[in-house]
C-alpha cells in the first residue's frame, strides 16, 4: 500500500548550519511518524526556503498533508497537491497564513498548536516589559562604551504604581496577566469574546479597548491577527495612549499600523515598544519597522517569544502525532482544529 506523502514546507528547525535542509534533523518526527508516511521537505538556500520554485511546487505533487511554519497557504499550493490533500497543520499558535477560509471551501482540514509556548511567551513580554521600565538596554550599552552613569536609561519609574492592560485574553493574555499582577498595581484587560467573570477570575478589571489605552502604563498585545484585529493600534488608537506608556507586542506584527508607531515614538507621544514581531516578519522588510528598531526607546527580538528547546519539541511532537492522526484515520486533530 501507498504511503500518505506529508510535505514539511519552512521548518527552521530543518535548516542545518550550511543553510540546507536536512532531513535527518526530523528526529521527533520519524518518531511518530515511524515508516507509516513519506516525509519530504521543501528546499532551501542560504537558510531561507524557496517556497516559489518549480522544485518546491513539484514537490508538493500528491501530498496527503502539508506542515507549514510562516509559509502562506494559496489556492496555488492547493492545486500544486492536488486532490490527495487532507490536511494542512501548522507549527505555531496563529493560523492566519493557513487562510482557514480557503482550507474551509476545499473541505481540508487545518490546525494549529495553540497553546504549547504560553510560558515562553509570558515571559518574553514580561522580560520586554521589564527591560523598558529598568533601562537595561540602555544602561548595558553605556557601560560596555566605557561610561559609567546610573542615569543612562531615563529615570525608572515604580512599578508598583502602575497600570497595566491587556488587548486580548486567551490563553497567553491570562498568564500574562497572573504575572503583571505581581507587579503592577492594577490589571485591565480588554478582548469582546471573552467575560468579564473570566477576567475578574484572574484578577484583571475588563475595560473598553479606549479606556485601557487610556488608563494603562503598560499595553500588552495578545489577540489573535484577523480581519477585525489587523491595524487595530493605528494612529488614533496609539494617540490615546499616555505619553509616558509602554507598548508590548509578542502576538503579531500586523496588530499595529508600522508607521503609525514609528510616529508615536520618535516623537515620543509614547514611551517605548518592546517588539518581537512585526509585518512583514523582518523588519528590515518594512521601512518603517526598519526604522522603529533602531530608536532608542524600542527593544526588539526577532519573533523568538515562542521559543526554548521544551516548546520547540512539544511543538513539533504534537504537530506530527495530529497529522498522523488525521491521515490514519479520517477523523478531526485532537487539538488546535480551525477548520
Amino acid at each position: 500500500m501507498t504511503k500518505p506523502v506529508v510535505v514539511y514546507t519552512d521548518l527552521p528547525w530543518a535548516i542545518d548550519r550550511n543553510g540546507q535542509v536536512d532531513p535527518a534533523r526530523a528526529i521527533f518526527e520519524r518518531q511518530v511518524y515511524g515508516d507509516q508516511v513519506e516525509l519530504r521537505f521543501a528546499p532551501a538556500n542560504d537558510g531561507r526556503y524557496q517556497l516559489d520554485s518549480p522544485e518546491f511546487f513539484s514537490l508538493l505533487q500528491g501530498a496527503a498533508g502539508l506542515v507549514i511554519h510562516r509559509c502562506q497557504i494559496t489556492p496555488e499550493i492547493l492545486d500544486a497537491c492536488g486532490q490527495n490533500l487532507q490536511v494542512v497543520g501548522r507549527q505555531g499558535v496563529g493560523h492566519e497564513n493557513l487562510a482557514p477560509e480557503l482550507l474551509r471551501q476545499r473541505g481540508i482540514i487545518g490546525y494549529n498548536v495553540p497553546d504549547y509556548c504560553i510560558d515562553e511567551v509570558a515571559t518574553h513580554t514580561l522580560a520586554l516589559a521589564l527591560a523598558l521600565e529598568r533601562g537595561l538596554v540602555a544602561q548595558h550599552n553605556a557601560l560596555a562604551a566605557g561610561e559609567f552613569n546610573i542615569y543612562a536609561g531615563g529615570k525608572p519609574r515604580r512599578l508598583q504604581n502602575c497600570v497595566a492592560g491587556i488587548i486580548g485574553f486567551g490563553r497567553i493574555g491570562r498568564v500574562v496577566c497572573s504575572r503583571l499582577k505581581m507587579f503592577c498595581r492594577e490589571v485591565l484587560a480588554c478582548d469582546p469574546y471573552v467575560d468579564r467573570d473570566v477576567m475578574q477570575a484572574y484578577g484583571a478589571r475588563q475595560v473598553d479597548q479606549q479606556t485601557l489605552l487610556q488608563q494603562a502604563d503598560i499595553v500588552s498585545l495578545h489577540c489573535l491577527l484577523s480581519a477585525e484585529t489587523r491595524g487595530l493600534l493605528d494612529a488614533t488608537a496609539l494617540g490615546q495612549m499616555k505619553p509616558t506608556a509602554v507598548l508590548i507586542n509578542t502576538a503579531r506584527g500586523g496588530l499595529v499600523d508600522s508607521q503609525a508607531l514609528h510616529a508615536a515614538l520618535s516623537e515620543h507621544r509614547i514611551a517605548g515598544a518592546g517588539l518581537d514581531v512585526f509585518s512583514p516578519e523582518n523588519p528590515h522588510d518594512d521601512p518603517w519597522n526598519q526604522k522603529t528598531v533602531q530608536l532608542p526607546n524600542v527593544i526588539a527580538t526577532s519573533h523568538r517569544a515562542f521559543y526554548s528547546d521544551e516548546g520547540e519539541h512539544s511543538q513539533r511532537r504534537r504537530t506530527s502525532e495530529s497529522m498522523l492522526h488525521v491521515l490514519t484515520t479520517g477523523q478531526p486533530p485532537q487539538v488546535g482544529q480551525i477548520t
